[in-house]
Protein backbone atom coordinates (compact mmCIF):
# COMPACT_ATOMS: atom_id res chain seq x y z
CA UNK A 1 0.00 0.00 0.00
CA UNK A 2 1.33 3.46 -0.88
CA UNK A 3 1.68 6.35 1.56
CA UNK A 4 -1.14 8.19 -0.20
CA UNK A 5 -3.43 5.25 0.43
CA UNK A 6 -2.25 4.80 4.03
CA UNK A 7 -2.94 8.24 5.53
CA UNK A 8 -5.68 10.84 5.15
CA UNK A 9 -3.31 13.75 5.60
CA UNK A 10 -1.16 15.31 2.89
CA UNK A 11 1.80 13.45 1.39
CA UNK A 12 4.74 14.97 -0.47
CA UNK A 13 7.17 12.84 -2.48
CA UNK A 14 10.38 14.05 -4.18
CA UNK A 15 8.63 14.43 -7.54
CA UNK A 16 5.55 16.30 -6.23
CA UNK A 17 5.16 20.10 -6.15
CA UNK A 18 5.98 21.66 -2.79
CA UNK A 19 8.23 18.82 -1.60
CA UNK A 20 11.28 20.99 -0.94
CA UNK A 21 9.25 23.47 1.08
CA UNK A 22 7.50 20.71 3.00
CA UNK A 23 10.76 19.03 4.02
CA UNK A 24 12.60 22.22 4.98
CA UNK A 25 13.44 22.78 8.64
CA UNK A 26 12.91 26.08 10.41
CA UNK A 27 16.63 26.81 10.28
CA UNK A 28 17.34 27.05 6.57
CA UNK A 29 21.06 26.54 7.25
CA UNK A 30 20.28 22.86 7.92
CA UNK A 31 19.92 20.54 4.94
CA UNK A 32 17.18 18.00 5.66
CA UNK A 33 17.12 15.09 3.18
CA UNK A 34 14.06 12.84 3.45
CA UNK A 35 12.32 10.29 1.26
CA UNK A 36 8.82 11.65 1.86
CA UNK A 37 6.85 14.10 4.01
CA UNK A 38 3.54 13.25 5.66
CA UNK A 39 1.36 15.80 7.42
CA UNK A 40 -0.87 13.67 9.64
CA UNK A 41 -4.55 14.56 9.83
CA UNK A 42 -4.87 13.31 13.41
CA UNK A 43 -3.55 10.73 15.90
CA UNK A 44 -5.19 7.87 13.98
CA UNK A 45 -3.25 8.97 10.92
CA UNK A 46 -0.04 8.82 12.93
CA UNK A 47 -0.82 5.26 14.00
CA UNK A 48 -1.57 4.26 10.40
CA UNK A 49 1.74 5.71 9.24
CA UNK A 50 3.71 3.91 11.97
CA UNK A 51 2.08 0.58 11.12
CA UNK A 52 2.92 1.17 7.46
CA UNK A 53 6.53 2.04 8.30
CA UNK A 54 6.84 -1.04 10.49
CA UNK A 55 5.50 -3.31 7.76
CA UNK A 56 7.73 -1.86 5.04
CA UNK A 57 10.94 -1.34 7.03
CA UNK A 58 10.83 2.45 6.88
CA UNK A 59 12.09 4.99 9.42
CA UNK A 60 10.09 7.97 10.72
CA UNK A 61 11.34 11.29 12.05
CA UNK A 62 8.83 13.65 13.65
CA UNK A 63 8.72 17.45 13.62
CA UNK A 64 5.71 19.72 14.10
CA UNK A 65 7.30 22.63 12.20
CA UNK A 66 11.03 21.93 12.02
CA UNK A 67 12.53 23.69 15.03
CA UNK A 68 15.62 21.96 16.41
CA UNK A 69 16.38 20.06 13.19
CA UNK A 70 19.83 18.50 12.94
CA UNK A 71 19.74 17.16 9.39
CA UNK A 72 20.04 13.51 10.51
CA UNK A 73 17.06 12.52 8.39
CA UNK A 74 18.46 10.76 5.33
CA UNK A 75 16.28 7.83 4.31
CA UNK A 76 13.36 8.76 6.58
CA UNK A 77 9.73 9.76 6.27
CA UNK A 78 9.33 13.20 7.83
CA UNK A 79 6.14 13.29 9.89
CA UNK A 80 4.60 16.72 10.48
CA UNK A 81 2.22 16.86 13.46
CA UNK A 82 1.16 20.53 13.31
CA UNK A 83 -2.47 19.61 12.51
CA UNK A 84 -2.72 17.88 15.91
CA UNK A 85 -3.66 21.24 17.40
CA UNK A 86 -6.49 20.72 19.90
CA UNK A 87 -6.38 22.49 23.27
CA UNK A 88 -8.48 21.61 26.31
CA UNK A 89 -8.11 23.69 29.48
CA UNK A 90 -9.34 22.51 32.88
CA UNK A 91 -9.06 25.74 34.90
CA UNK A 92 -10.22 24.18 38.17
CA UNK A 93 -7.56 21.46 38.04
CA UNK A 94 -4.90 23.77 36.54
CA UNK A 95 -4.36 21.30 33.71
CA UNK A 96 -4.27 21.34 29.93
CA UNK A 97 -4.43 18.66 27.28
CA UNK A 98 -2.89 19.76 24.01
CA UNK A 99 -2.12 18.19 20.67
CA UNK A 100 1.49 17.71 19.62
CA UNK A 101 1.31 20.53 17.09
CA UNK A 102 0.20 23.28 19.47
CA UNK A 103 2.65 26.21 19.54
CA UNK A 104 3.50 27.88 22.81
CA UNK A 105 1.67 31.11 21.96
CA UNK A 106 -1.64 29.32 21.38
CA UNK A 107 -1.43 27.51 24.72
CA UNK A 108 -0.67 30.82 26.43
CA UNK A 109 -3.65 32.48 24.75
CA UNK A 110 -5.94 29.66 25.92
CA UNK A 111 -4.62 29.71 29.50
CA UNK A 112 -4.48 33.49 29.98
CA UNK A 113 -8.24 34.12 30.46
CA UNK A 114 -8.14 31.74 33.44
CA UNK A 115 -5.22 33.49 35.14
CA UNK A 116 -2.99 30.52 34.27
CA UNK A 117 0.17 29.96 32.26
CA UNK A 118 2.19 27.20 30.70
CA UNK A 119 5.97 27.42 30.72
CA UNK A 120 6.75 29.37 27.54
CA UNK A 121 10.16 30.13 26.12
CA UNK A 122 11.17 33.21 24.18
CA UNK A 123 9.34 32.26 20.96
CA UNK A 124 5.54 31.80 20.72
CA UNK A 125 5.76 29.67 17.58
CA UNK A 126 7.81 26.75 18.89
CA UNK A 127 5.72 23.66 19.71
CA UNK A 128 5.11 22.91 23.38
CA UNK A 129 5.67 19.21 22.75
CA UNK A 130 9.02 19.73 21.06
CA UNK A 131 10.24 21.88 23.94
CA UNK A 132 8.99 19.42 26.58
CA UNK A 133 10.66 16.47 24.85
CA UNK A 134 13.94 18.36 25.17
CA UNK A 135 13.44 19.37 28.80
CA UNK A 136 12.73 23.00 28.07
CA UNK A 137 14.06 26.30 29.46
CA UNK A 138 11.18 28.69 30.11
CA UNK A 139 10.74 32.30 31.14
CA UNK A 140 9.19 30.87 34.32
CA UNK A 141 11.64 28.01 34.87
CA UNK A 142 13.14 29.70 37.93
CA UNK A 143 9.71 29.44 39.54
CA UNK A 144 8.59 26.06 38.13
CA UNK A 145 11.61 24.13 36.78
CA UNK A 146 12.01 22.42 33.45
CA UNK A 147 9.05 22.50 31.05
CA UNK A 148 9.18 18.69 31.18
CA UNK A 149 8.63 18.78 34.95
CA UNK A 150 5.09 20.04 34.30
CA UNK A 151 4.18 17.20 31.92
CA UNK A 152 1.73 14.80 33.61
CA UNK A 153 1.10 12.35 30.77
CA UNK A 154 1.89 11.63 27.14
CA UNK A 155 -0.36 10.19 24.46
CA UNK A 156 1.93 8.31 22.10
CA UNK A 157 1.99 5.90 19.21
CA UNK A 158 4.61 3.24 19.91
CA UNK A 159 6.82 1.34 17.50
CA UNK A 160 4.09 -1.26 16.87
CA UNK A 161 1.67 1.45 15.75
CA UNK A 162 -0.36 1.15 18.98
CA UNK A 163 -1.73 4.29 20.68
CA UNK A 164 -0.86 4.42 24.40
CA UNK A 165 -1.30 6.72 27.37
CA UNK A 166 1.97 7.04 29.27
CA UNK A 167 2.33 8.24 32.85
CA UNK A 168 4.87 7.90 35.64
CA UNK A 169 2.74 5.08 37.06
CA UNK A 170 2.08 3.17 33.83
CA UNK A 171 5.54 3.34 32.20
CA UNK A 172 8.06 4.96 34.55
CA UNK A 173 11.14 4.46 32.36
CA UNK A 174 9.49 5.64 29.14
CA UNK A 175 7.86 8.58 30.97
CA UNK A 176 11.28 9.56 32.35
CA UNK A 177 12.91 9.36 28.91
CA UNK A 178 10.22 11.43 27.20
CA UNK A 179 10.56 14.19 29.79
CA UNK A 180 13.68 15.64 28.24
CA UNK A 181 15.43 12.80 26.40
CA UNK A 182 14.01 13.70 22.98
CA UNK A 183 11.62 12.06 20.57
CA UNK A 184 13.56 8.89 19.82
CA UNK A 185 11.22 6.50 21.66
CA UNK A 186 7.72 7.07 20.23
CA UNK A 187 5.61 9.61 18.39
CA UNK A 188 3.92 11.90 20.89
CA UNK A 189 0.44 12.92 19.71
CA UNK A 190 -0.72 14.83 22.82
CA UNK A 191 0.42 16.07 26.22
CA UNK A 192 -1.27 16.57 29.54
CA UNK A 193 0.49 19.20 31.58
CA UNK A 194 0.13 21.26 34.70
CA UNK A 195 -0.66 24.95 34.36
CA UNK A 196 0.53 27.49 36.90
CA UNK A 197 -1.14 30.53 38.46
CA UNK A 198 -0.21 33.82 36.79
CA UNK A 199 -2.70 36.47 37.89
CA UNK A 200 -0.11 39.21 37.33
CA UNK A 201 2.84 39.52 34.95
CA UNK A 202 5.27 42.36 34.34
CA UNK A 203 8.00 42.24 31.75
CA UNK A 204 9.83 43.74 28.81
CA UNK A 205 13.18 44.76 27.36
CA UNK A 206 15.43 47.69 28.25
CA UNK A 207 17.90 48.53 25.47
CA UNK A 208 21.03 50.69 25.69
CA UNK A 209 23.83 51.76 23.39
CA UNK A 210 26.75 49.33 23.49
CA UNK A 211 29.03 51.86 25.20
CA UNK A 212 27.12 51.16 28.43
CA UNK A 213 27.72 47.39 28.31
CA UNK A 214 30.05 47.13 31.35
CA UNK A 215 27.63 49.06 33.57
CA UNK A 216 24.63 47.08 32.31
CA UNK A 217 26.39 43.78 32.99
CA UNK A 218 27.31 44.85 36.52
CA UNK A 219 23.69 45.82 37.18
CA UNK A 220 22.45 42.56 35.68
CA UNK A 221 24.72 40.66 38.07
CA UNK A 222 23.45 42.64 41.06
CA UNK A 223 19.81 41.94 40.20
CA UNK A 224 20.43 38.25 39.50
CA UNK A 225 22.30 37.78 42.78
CA UNK A 226 19.22 38.53 44.90
CA UNK A 227 16.38 37.75 42.47
CA UNK A 228 13.40 35.84 43.88
CA UNK A 229 12.34 32.79 41.89
CA UNK A 230 9.48 34.74 40.31
CA UNK A 231 11.94 37.16 38.65
CA UNK A 232 13.87 36.22 35.52
CA UNK A 233 16.50 38.39 33.85
CA UNK A 234 18.36 37.73 30.62
CA UNK A 235 21.31 39.75 29.29
CA UNK A 236 21.74 40.30 25.54
CA UNK A 237 24.77 41.66 23.72
CA UNK A 238 23.52 42.62 20.26
CA UNK A 239 25.23 43.65 17.02
CA UNK A 240 22.98 43.75 13.98
CA UNK A 241 24.40 44.35 10.47
CA UNK A 242 24.68 48.05 9.71
CA UNK A 243 23.99 49.10 13.31
CA UNK A 244 26.14 49.97 16.30
CA UNK A 245 26.48 47.45 19.15
CA UNK A 246 23.74 47.45 21.77
CA UNK A 247 23.06 45.74 25.09
CA UNK A 248 19.71 44.73 26.56
CA UNK A 249 18.19 43.28 29.71
CA UNK A 250 15.04 41.20 29.18
CA UNK A 251 12.89 40.44 32.18
CA UNK A 252 9.69 38.87 33.44
CA UNK A 253 8.19 38.94 36.91
CA UNK A 254 5.30 36.74 38.05
CA UNK A 255 3.77 39.28 40.41
CA UNK A 256 2.71 42.88 40.78
CA UNK A 257 4.15 45.73 38.75
CA UNK A 258 5.01 47.64 41.91
CA UNK A 259 7.19 44.81 43.25
CA UNK A 260 8.77 44.26 39.83
CA UNK A 261 9.73 47.92 39.56
CA UNK A 262 11.28 47.77 43.01
CA UNK A 263 13.30 44.66 42.16
CA UNK A 264 14.43 46.16 38.85
CA UNK A 265 15.13 49.65 40.21
CA UNK A 266 18.91 49.32 39.63
CA UNK A 267 18.20 49.40 35.89
CA UNK A 268 16.68 52.85 36.28
CA UNK A 269 19.95 54.18 37.72
CA UNK A 270 21.76 53.37 34.46
CA UNK A 271 22.13 55.91 31.62
CA UNK A 272 19.01 56.73 29.66
CA UNK A 273 18.14 53.71 27.48
CA UNK A 274 17.37 53.72 23.80
CA UNK A 275 14.05 52.04 24.62
CA UNK A 276 12.18 50.50 27.54
CA UNK A 277 9.22 48.19 26.83
CA UNK A 278 8.60 47.04 30.42
CA UNK A 279 4.91 46.97 31.30
CA UNK A 280 2.09 44.92 32.74
CA UNK A 281 1.37 42.24 30.16
CA UNK A 282 -0.71 39.13 29.53
CA UNK A 283 1.03 35.77 29.48
CA UNK A 284 0.34 35.40 25.77
CA UNK A 285 2.35 38.56 25.00
CA UNK A 286 5.72 37.17 26.09
CA UNK A 287 6.92 36.82 22.51
CA UNK A 288 7.03 40.60 22.23
CA UNK A 289 9.93 40.86 24.70
CA UNK A 290 12.70 39.51 22.49
CA UNK A 291 10.65 39.79 19.26
CA UNK A 292 12.34 36.79 17.69
CA UNK A 293 11.68 36.23 13.96
CA UNK A 294 8.50 34.35 13.13
CA UNK A 295 9.62 33.36 9.63
CA UNK A 296 12.23 30.70 8.83
CA UNK A 297 15.80 31.87 8.28
CA UNK A 298 19.37 30.53 8.20
CA UNK A 299 21.49 30.77 11.34
CA UNK A 300 24.22 29.12 13.40
CA UNK A 301 23.92 28.62 17.15
CA UNK A 302 26.13 27.47 19.99
CA UNK A 303 25.13 27.06 23.63
CA UNK A 304 26.86 26.39 26.92
CA UNK A 305 26.04 26.34 30.62
CA UNK A 306 28.18 28.77 32.63
CA UNK A 307 29.47 28.01 36.10
CA UNK A 308 29.85 31.67 37.04
CA UNK A 309 29.63 35.27 35.84
CA UNK A 310 32.64 36.53 37.77
CA UNK A 311 34.82 39.54 36.93
CA UNK A 312 37.13 37.19 35.04
CA UNK A 313 34.20 35.82 33.03
CA UNK A 314 32.94 39.30 32.19
CA UNK A 315 36.43 40.37 31.11
CA UNK A 316 36.60 37.40 28.73
CA UNK A 317 33.12 38.16 27.45
CA UNK A 318 34.07 41.75 26.64
CA UNK A 319 37.62 41.11 25.43
CA UNK A 320 36.60 41.71 21.80
CA UNK A 321 33.49 42.69 19.82
CA UNK A 322 30.90 39.96 19.36
CA UNK A 323 30.81 40.39 15.56
CA UNK A 324 30.25 38.43 13.36
CA UNK A 325 27.70 37.14 15.90
CA UNK A 326 24.33 38.86 16.06
CA UNK A 327 23.74 38.07 19.71
CA UNK A 328 25.30 36.74 22.86
CA UNK A 329 22.58 35.92 25.38
CA UNK A 330 23.08 35.01 29.03
CA UNK A 331 20.03 33.63 30.85
CA UNK A 332 19.89 33.63 34.63
CA UNK A 333 18.89 30.14 35.84
CA UNK A 334 18.84 28.91 39.47
CA UNK A 335 15.66 28.77 41.52
CA UNK A 336 13.48 25.75 40.76
CA UNK A 337 15.96 24.55 38.13
CA UNK A 338 18.22 23.43 40.99
CA UNK A 339 15.57 21.25 42.64
CA UNK A 340 15.08 17.50 42.10
CA UNK A 341 13.70 16.60 38.66
CA UNK A 342 12.55 13.19 37.43
CA UNK A 343 14.00 13.79 33.99
CA UNK A 344 17.18 12.98 32.08
CA UNK A 345 18.56 16.47 32.76
CA UNK A 346 17.88 16.26 36.50
CA UNK A 347 18.68 19.37 38.55
CA UNK A 348 20.30 22.22 36.66
CA UNK A 349 22.94 23.57 39.00
CA UNK A 350 24.75 25.88 36.60
CA UNK A 351 23.64 29.47 37.32
CA UNK A 352 23.62 30.78 33.74
CA UNK A 353 22.93 29.59 30.20
CA UNK A 354 24.88 31.04 27.27
CA UNK A 355 23.44 31.20 23.75
CA UNK A 356 25.50 32.46 20.81
CA UNK A 357 23.83 33.16 17.46
CA UNK A 358 25.00 34.36 14.06
CA UNK A 359 23.72 34.44 10.51
CA UNK A 360 24.91 31.80 8.08
CA UNK A 361 26.33 34.22 5.49
CA UNK A 362 29.93 33.46 6.61
CA UNK A 363 29.70 30.13 8.46
CA UNK A 364 33.44 29.70 9.07
CA UNK A 365 33.76 33.11 10.73
CA UNK A 366 30.67 32.61 12.89
CA UNK A 367 31.69 29.13 14.03
CA UNK A 368 35.22 30.29 14.80
CA UNK A 369 33.95 33.18 16.91
CA UNK A 370 31.52 30.94 18.78
CA UNK A 371 34.24 28.38 19.52
CA UNK A 372 36.75 31.00 20.66
CA UNK A 373 34.28 32.76 22.93
CA UNK A 374 33.03 29.53 24.49
CA UNK A 375 36.61 28.37 25.08
CA UNK A 376 37.36 31.57 26.99
CA UNK A 377 34.47 31.18 29.42
CA UNK A 378 33.88 28.88 32.43
CA UNK A 379 31.56 26.24 30.97
CA UNK A 380 30.35 23.10 32.74
CA UNK A 381 30.72 20.74 29.80
CA UNK A 382 27.03 19.93 29.39
CA UNK A 383 24.28 21.68 27.46
CA UNK A 384 20.51 22.03 27.53
CA UNK A 385 19.04 19.50 25.07
CA UNK A 386 16.80 22.03 23.31
CA UNK A 387 19.84 24.23 22.62
CA UNK A 388 21.88 21.51 20.88
CA UNK A 389 23.06 22.44 17.40
CA UNK A 390 23.40 20.10 14.38
CA UNK A 391 27.08 19.45 15.11
CA UNK A 392 26.31 18.01 18.58
CA UNK A 393 24.80 14.82 20.02
CA UNK A 394 22.93 13.69 23.13
CA UNK A 395 26.31 13.07 24.78
CA UNK A 396 26.76 16.85 24.84
CA UNK A 397 23.63 17.19 26.98
CA UNK A 398 23.86 14.17 29.29
CA UNK A 399 26.49 12.19 31.15
CA UNK A 400 27.36 8.58 30.24
CA UNK A 401 24.99 6.99 32.79
CA UNK A 402 22.00 8.93 31.45
CA UNK A 403 22.94 8.20 27.84
CA UNK A 404 23.23 4.49 28.66
CA UNK A 405 19.80 4.50 30.31
CA UNK A 406 18.26 6.32 27.33
CA UNK A 407 19.78 3.75 24.96
CA UNK A 408 18.43 0.87 27.02
CA UNK A 409 14.93 2.40 26.94
CA UNK A 410 15.27 2.94 23.19
CA UNK A 411 16.24 -0.71 22.71
CA UNK A 412 13.28 -1.85 24.81
CA UNK A 413 10.63 0.30 23.15
CA UNK A 414 12.00 0.63 19.62
CA UNK A 415 14.38 -2.30 18.99
CA UNK A 416 14.28 -1.91 15.20
CA UNK A 417 14.95 1.86 15.35
CA UNK A 418 11.77 2.76 13.53
CA UNK A 419 11.98 6.24 15.08
CA UNK A 420 14.83 8.67 14.46
CA UNK A 421 14.68 11.94 16.36
CA UNK A 422 16.61 15.12 15.62
CA UNK A 423 19.24 13.87 18.07
CA UNK A 424 19.14 10.06 18.17
CA UNK A 425 20.27 8.54 21.44
CA UNK A 426 22.36 5.94 19.63
CA UNK A 427 24.60 8.54 17.94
Amino acid sequence: MTLDATVRGQVWLPHTPGFDTARSPWNRAVEQPVDAVVEAADADDVAALIRHARATGLTVTTQPNGHGASGRTEGTILLRTRRLDTIEIDPAAHRARIGAGVPSGRLQAAAAPHGLTGLPGSSPIVSVTGVALGGGLSWFGRAHGWVADSVLAFDIVDATGTPRHVTAASDPDLFWALRGGGGDFAVVTALELALHPAPHLYGGRVLWSGEHTPAVIETFRRIAATAPDELTVWLDLLHFPGADPMVAVDTTYLGSAATARELLAPLDALPTPLSDSRRVMAVDELGSITAEPTDPSAGLSHSELLTDLSDTTVAALLASPIAPLLSVQIRHLGGAFTRPSDSPHGPLTEPFALYLFGLAADPAAVLAKQAALAASLPVSGRKAFTFLNPRETVADAFGPEVVDRLRAIKKQHDPSSLFRSNFPVSV
